[in-house]
């Protein structure tokens, strides 16, 4: 098989570009192709996740990452657009998600129509990805990287003092900036809830195969809320894999340091997964 190339790509998103990396040895002729998707706070070329898409490209997929137009980052991946990451709501998240979706189906991202399309989705990434696929049956297997398990994820009395103030700041403890959110991204939450963000009833519905991967010492999304995520879905079609004594990133975060243990069985398992269901 030929070496994989990367050419990067621009769309029209809820907020602002969406920020596309397609990574692929073979561009002319049909291929399955993989979404890889990010994390709250995460972008395209967050820790493993192009180390990822560069190792799904190497085993013959189209392998597309990108930077959602809220994700608030640059092309350098740099937090310079803080008034989009303070508006992306999971509402606009999913939306540029169905952008994506559909440039890569039309054979605009640098590769002719996929054979078939499948989704991988870290942390809250990962829910969207349930919910994608809930909403677009073109998607044809699901894989989640410590997913979350509901949007709702502040108690009522953060919610009042949030919505007093308008706007809160949560720092990132990797660059040491504060990041603003807007309260909308709660009235979404509490407009669709029950809805097109309802995570565990994307779960329910979902008749395809799933790979639901989840560390069991994750302090950031317990394994409890894996547990009950994983008690909503379809059992036939659901895999999972309780990850020993992993955290949030399965042992390597960003920058990138090299995969850990871990995280090399979380690559083989996911591209596996993928193999079995994607032609």
């Amino acid at each position: 098989m030929a070496t994989p190339t990367t050419t990067s790509h621009q769309l029209k998103g809820a907020l602002g570009p969406i920020l596309v990396d397609t990574r692929a040895a073979t561009r002319n002729e049909a291929a399955p192709a993989v979404i890889v998707h990010h994390g709250f706070k995460g972008f395209k070329d967050y820790a493993f996740l192009p180390i990822y898409a560069e190792r799904l490209a190497r085993a013959g997929f189209v392998a597309v990452s990108a930077s959602v137009s809220g994700s608030g980052v640059d092309r350098a991946g740099d937090f310079t657009h803080l008034d989009r990451f303070a508006a992306n709501t999971y509402s606009r998240e999913l939306d540029d998600l169905g952008v994506l979706l559909r440039a890569l189906q039309q054979g605009d991202l640098g590769s002719a129509p996929p054979s078939s399309v499948g989704i991988v989705g870290h942390s809250r990434g990962g829910g969207m990805a349930l919910c994608l696929a809930r909403e677009t049956p073109e998607i044809a297997a699901v894989a989640t990287w410590a997913a979350i398990g509901r949007v709702r994820r502040h108690t009522e009395d953060e919610l009042a003092a949030w919505k007093r103030a308008g706007t809160i700041s949560i720092l990132n403890t990797r660059t040491r900036q504060q990041l603003p959110l807007n309260y909308e991204i709660v009235d979404d939450c509490l407009a669709h809830e029950h809805g097109r963000l309802d995570i565990a009833a994307a779960a329910a519905a979902l008749d395809r195969p799933w790979l639901q991967v989840h560390g069991t010492a994750d302090e950031t999304i317990s394994i409890e809320e894996a547990h009950a995520l994983h008690a909503a879905a379809h059992g036939a079609l659901t895999e999972t894999f309780w990850v020993e004594g992993a955290d949030h990133v399965f042992g390597s975060g960003h920058p990138w340091a090299g995969a850990s243990e871990a995280m090399e069985q979380v690559f083989n398992r996911t591209t596996q997964f993928l193999s079995r269901h994607l032609d």
